[in-house]
């Protein structure tokens, strides 16, 4: 008698879980990228592990603005530069500001797979030079004393108009805070009747080759130095003139009419002959 066949799965071999992920390895002798538990777990926004895995993978050199992230990644600015501050402040990113020999300051980004490990990425060689720090511009249309601005309570018309500026020119890219910051004065602008192709041409038109700082400061400083304009000049008919007043040869009424003779009263009646001496 043959043998039964059977189209079951043979029973899984000891120690293998029977639900949840079963993982099929390869071992990669190149074009690979050694990530630690404690990154690739970390608990929070998926983003954040995507731009910090996606570094790590990235040559010596390599840009890792938010500018060029989001160039690679279809998530925008804001939440780019949400995931590049988390990891800064978990100890993943630094930045750091240095004085070139030609007198020039850069921004020198270092990426640690351990966070709180620090001076691994410098190149060989004395230290660099470190300045004494520079002066940090005011913050963004704030006054002193007062709550950071929410980018959920922001204007979303005038945050439309901050997040286009950067396809206009690249360099316009803004940070959830500052585009917050940055809102109700190109809220007002609206406001005030100025359509939103014209406030891009205002913050875009002439811009310096190089910014000294954030250019949210350079937009700041455009939406308040430039006066909003005034209200449109109201539209003045011209007054018909008024007829000067006659009295009346036959009631002695005052009535207006280019020249001495009767009211309509008295031609009402008048003689046929008399109406036509009189007109």
């Amino acid at each position: 008698m043959a043998d039964s066949q059977s189209n079951a799965r043979p029973r899984a071999t000891a120690g293998t879980p029977n639900s949840g992920v079963l993982h099929v390895r390869t071992r990669l002798a190149a074009d690979f990228t050694v990530v630690s538990n404690a990154l690739a777990q970390r608990r929070g926004s998926a983003v954040t592990v995507g731009v910090a895995v996606y570094i790590l993978s990235l040559p010596d050199g390599a840009p890792v603005t938010i500018a060029a992230l989001c160039e690679h990644f279809s998530e925008g600015e804001i939440l780019i530069s949400r995931a590049l501050r988390e990891l800064e402040a978990a100890g993943y990113l630094e930045r750091r500001r240095e004085r070139l020999p030609s007198g020039q300051i850069r921004t020198r980004t270092s990426f640690y797979d351990v966070p709180g490990v620090r001076g691994r990425a410098r190149p060989p060689g004395p230290p660099p030079h470190r300045p004494r720090p520079l002066p940090q511009p005011a913050a963004v249309l704030d006054e002193p004393g007062t709550p950071a601005p929410v980018l959920a309570d922001a204007d979303p018309e005038a945050i439309a108009v901050l997040t286009a500026l950067r396809r206009v020119d690249a360099r316009l890219v803004l940070s959830a805070r500052e585009a917050a910051r940055l809102a109700p004065a190109v809220a007002e602008w609206l406001a005030a009747g100025v359509a939103p192709r014209e406030i891009t041409e205002l913050l875009t038109a002439g811009l310096p080759d190089r910014f000294r700082g954030r250019p949210a400061g350079v937009l700041a400083f455009r939406l308040r130095e430039t006066p909003l304009p005034g209200p449109p000049e109201p539209i003045v008919l011209p007054r018909p003139a008024l007829l000067p007043f006659q009295t009346c040869d036959g009631c002695e009424r005052a009535f207006r009419a280019p020249t001495p003779g009767h009211c309509r009263t008295c031609r009402d009646h008048l003689p046929g002959d008399r109406l036509r001496a009189a007109g």
